[in-house]
């Protein structure tokens, strides 16, 4: 595959999930968790996926890694379509990629010491030896910043941080391609976010991999990643280069999420937007999802045609209907 072809590339992914209504539940409901998501991932480089709680995040990676069947869409990764695959083949395409996950605890086995943890995997996927997988073991406890002793250890007998350091490892261990990060930091100390984003920083560039970065935190999004797309209730509202985000946001709910962002000093200027209610997880059936909450002069489409996704200007999309570009597109 050639270098300039994104790793992983998502189209129009959508993902629906019955729910029963009624007092007796006789009336079934679908809820769009993911509306036709389009993005790619380009190699060596981070794409970060920001939005509230229930906006999709968690769910287009695990349909990205094939964890949850997609309803809808395509997903190719190295150029090649996974969207159906199975058996041995999405097995060996699973060993390219991999996923961390938000509680370091829940995510390991605490009835299994560190070295079965890592080394779980390199007997699924290589059929190492005893001897090859403890030497590799204690190759990647050296890489995360781990000691040899660590080896015997229990998941229990571990920091917060230091259990984030094994979970690495062990996605490190079948030498991936790709990192699903799903909020990794979040539920760590601050002392010890930095330092987990800053190992992530090094092995991005010691390995060349590739980060799908999962997170509401703006401030640790704009610290790790090159590309952001903004969700709200399934949907891409804005996804650009992380500095065009930040600097020229277009989106009404982007220009609220910057706006709340604690600025160092009290004074300097930036006045919040403050979006009305909280996110609503049933989305209107028509119009802008963002249009109940939306604080700018709306028009009169907003509540009654979804508006999508343009290019507003070189590899900077929106989906809103206040802006101009929008408006040139449908002539």
């Amino acid at each position: 595959m050639s270098s300039e072809s994104p790793l992983l590339e998502v189209r129009a992914l959508s993902k629906h999930f019955a729910r029963r209504g009624g007092v007796f539940g006789q009336r079934k409901a679908i809820f769009k968790a993911v509306d036709e998501v389009s993005f790619s991932v380009p190699r060596g480089k981070t794409l970060g996926l920001v939005g509230e709680s229930g906006s999709g995040k968690t769910t287009i990676g695990k349909c990205a890694l094939r964890l949850v069947e997609p309803t809808a869409g395509q997903i190719l990764f190295d150029g090649q379509d996974i969207t159906h695959i199975s058996g041995r083949d999405l097995q060996r395409r699973r060993s390219d990629m991999q996923m961390i996950y938000q509680s370091p605890a829940a995510s390991l086995n605490g009835r299994m010491t560190v070295g079965e943890i890592i080394g779980e995997p390199l007997w699924l996927h290589e059929k190492l030896s005893g001897g090859q997988r403890r030497d590799r073991v204690m190759e990647l406890l050296h890489v995360v910043g781990l000691k040899s002793e660590h080896y015997y250890r229990f998941p229990h007998e571990f920091s917060g941080g230091q259990q984030q350091r094994v979970g690495i490892a062990r996605a490190l261990a079948v030498k991936p391609k790709l990192l699903i990060l799903d909020e990794p930091t979040s539920a760590l100390d601050v002392s010890v976010q930095a330092q987990v984003l800053n190992l992530l920083h090094d092995l991005q560039r010691q390995f060349g991999l590739s980060y799908l970065f999962i997170s509401h935190d703006l401030s640790v999004v704009r610290y790790l990643c090159d590309q952001v797309a903004l969700l709200y209730l399934g949907k891409v509202v804005e996804i650009a280069d992380v500095e065009t985000i930040f600097t020229r946001p277009k989106h009404p709910y982007t220009q609220a999420l910057i706006s709340a962002i604690p600025e160092p000093d009290p004074d300097g200027g930036r006045e919040q937007i403050l979006l009305k209610g909280d996110l609503n997880l049933r989305a209107p059936k028509q119009g802008c999802p963002f249009a109940p909450r939306c604080h700018a002069a709306k028009l009169a489409q907003c509540d009654t045609v979804a508006p999508p996704l343009v290019e507003v200007e070189p590899r900077h999309q929106v989906a809103c209907h206040l802006h101009p570009a929008l408006s040139s597109s449908r002539l």
